[in-house]
């Protein structure tokens, strides 16, 4: 039997080889270059969100849905809680640009703006948030469960009874500023009955409102006001894994497009074009960017841009949005980065 061994040429391998990879760095430098912030034209100031208003913070280890966040606070260093028109108010004077609230339809055909599922853990009352009517709710003492020392002391009960807001209340107290709407619930009726409370507001005021939530009443919301910029968790992943797998080539996807999108500070630099072209391309899409705390860090649910550290790792010259729990210090501190 002969066997016929067939000679490699080695030097014409080696040229191929070089073509090949040549070619990849070429192509890599291409996307360098495509993605690169600096191309950017877009100038627009960085826009502060302040997450629930100016209320007390509360410490996120081994934080879940259902946690009670009323019981764990830090020592008070103001009087406000959040979800009320004077923390709203507070944090607008402090220098929020959009304040962040949370909704829940009542018995009796109202939104109350409130955060949590129950009633529970907030005030002296008991049961599902959205099982009551609007007059009992106003009854409650909303700062009866706050305390930061395990329960010996209730620093807030007694001061708030009577405070917690309707959705019409703080379009009464403020209607001509910016909110980010949060739907509580996976019902798609909701966004169809927020749907028609917001289409009695001028178009101006309608223009000046956004909202995320559930994917169900989102997709709802969406669809009876096109023009309004919704957001639900399975839309935000089906944007961000679809920009991250060919984005590098400046095409958006379109689960990007007239949307809210929310980055964890530890995820951004996997995004082609980050910070500026990356929000430019989303401005044009008609969407929104705001940077948040990192994620899987103490907890799931993301933080905001909270300290002076995370401040200053923000470039100055950031056209995007910063979420932040702490509007008393970050408004502060970005106006003093920004003069330096």
């Amino acid at each position: 039997m002969i066997v016929t061994i067939k000679r490699v040429h080695m030097p014409r391998l080696l040229v191929y080889s070089g073509i090949v990879a040549c070619a990849l760095l070429a192509l890599v430098g291409v996307a360098w270059l495509a993605n690169a912030s600096w191309w950017s034209s877009y100038e627009a100031k960085t826009t502060i969100l302040a997450h629930r208003g100016l209320h007390q913070t509360y410490t996120r280890e081994h934080l879940e849905s259902d946690t009670c966040t009323a019981n764990r606070i830090h020592l008070p260093e103001h009087g406000y809680l959040e979800n009320t028109l004077d923390s709203m108010a507070a944090a607008f004077e402090l220098g929020a640009d959009v304040v962040e609230l949370d909704i829940h339809p009542t018995t009796d055909g109202q939104f109350a703006v409130f955060h949590d599922w129950t009633i529970d853990c907030r005030t002296n009352g008991k049961g599902v948030t959205r099982k009551q009517s609007m007059a009992y709710l106003k009854t409650l003492d909303i700062g009866y469960g706050y305390s930061a020392d395990g329960g010996a002391t209730y620093p807030f009960r007694g001061k708030f009874v009577g405070a917690m807001p309707t959705l019409d209340e703080v379009f009464e107290r403020f209607p001509d500023k910016r909110f980010l709407i949060n739907i509580k619930s996976r019902d798609p009726e909701e966004g169809r009955q927020l749907a028609k409370r917001l289409k009695q507001l001028p178009t101006e005021h309608q223009a000046r409102l956004m909202s995320y939530g559930g994917d169900e009443p989102e997709n709802t919301l969406s669809s009876e006001m096109p023009n309004m910029k919704t957001m639900g968790k399975k839309r935000l992943m089906e944007c961000m894994t679809r920009y991250v797998a060919y984005g590098w080539i400046g095409i958006v996807p379109q689960a990007c497009h007239n949307t809210l999108i929310l980055i964890p500070e530890n995820y951004a630099t996997l995004l082609w074009g980050w910070p500026n072209r990356f929000v430019e391309r989303m401005h044009l899409a008609g969407s929104e960017v705001y940077l948040r705390g990192p994620y899987g860090s103490k907890s799931h649910f993301p933080a905001g841009i909270d300290t002076v550290e995370q401040l200053k790792a923000v470039p100055k010259s950031f056209a995007g949005g910063i979420w932040t729990d702490r509007i008393d210090l970050v408004a502060t501190h970005r106006r003093m980065m920004s003069t330096d």
